[in-house]
């Protein structure tokens, strides 16, 4: 953190992650939904602050290629996918979606894949109209790529049955665990929380437990 291109990686200060949005080491979440998911995958519990992770003693790299309003480009996604890979990653929370179907996100992919890194990515949230899509029909990306390191997550309610608003698909979609009025950490403040719906919500929660 000395403001020097230490590893010549084209990042300065990438000690806690990237920016691929601004080419900068400074990953620092300007919209929540980061913070969000990290909580639940790695918040310290038993301390009696906050929330409690699922898997504790995680150790969280922060790649940001989103701006604050949730816009991107999948060149943007494929330089985080590659830097964790890079980086010694194992899993990847991958809480985003949307677009066509594209070769090079795909090759992505299949090259995290091969380096025995896990992709576990949200199912989607359906549509305008707030009901879930089936994503056997109507693929959604990057979930829906045919790579067997994918794990897609569909999000499920207190009741254990599917969210109004999650996608789903029978050959697609692999499980579902919790995405409806999830309460965790938000980027707000140090000591702020807030409670969110979505399967962005629930792939964190796989991805505590693949890494217990």
């Amino acid at each position: 953190n000395n403001g020097i291109d230490d590893d010549g990686n084209g990042y300065i200060d990438d000690v806690f992650g990237i920016n691929a949005r601004t080419g900068s080491g400074n990953p620092t979440d300007d919209n929540g939904h980061g913070s969000h998911c990290a909580g639940t995958i790695g918040a310290v519990g038993n301390n009696g602050v906050g929330i409690t992770g699922v898997a504790w003693s995680v150790k969280i790299m922060a790649l940001k290629f989103l701006s604050a309003t949730g816009e991107g480009a999948d060149s943007d996604a494929i330089e985080c996918i590659n830097f964790a890979v890079a980086n010694g990653a194992r899993v990847l929370n991958n809480s985003w979606g949307g677009g066509p179907f594209q070769q090079a996100l795909f090759d992505a992919i299949v090259n995290a894949r091969n380096q025995g890194v896990l992709f576990v990515a949200a199912a989607g949230n359906g549509g305008a109209d707030g009901v879930g899509d089936n994503n056997d029909l109507d693929p959604s990306y990057p979930a829906s790529y045919a790579v067997d390191n994918i794990i897609s997550v569909a999000a499920l309610d207190r009741a254990n049955q599917l969210a109004d608003f999650s996608n789903f698909g029978q050959n697609s979609v692999h499980l579902g665990a919790p995405g409806v009025a999830i309460y965790s950490s938000t980027s707000g403040a140090d000591n702020e929380y807030q409670v969110f719906d979505g399967t962005s919500m629930a792939t964190p929660h796989e991805i505590g437990r693949a890494h217990v």
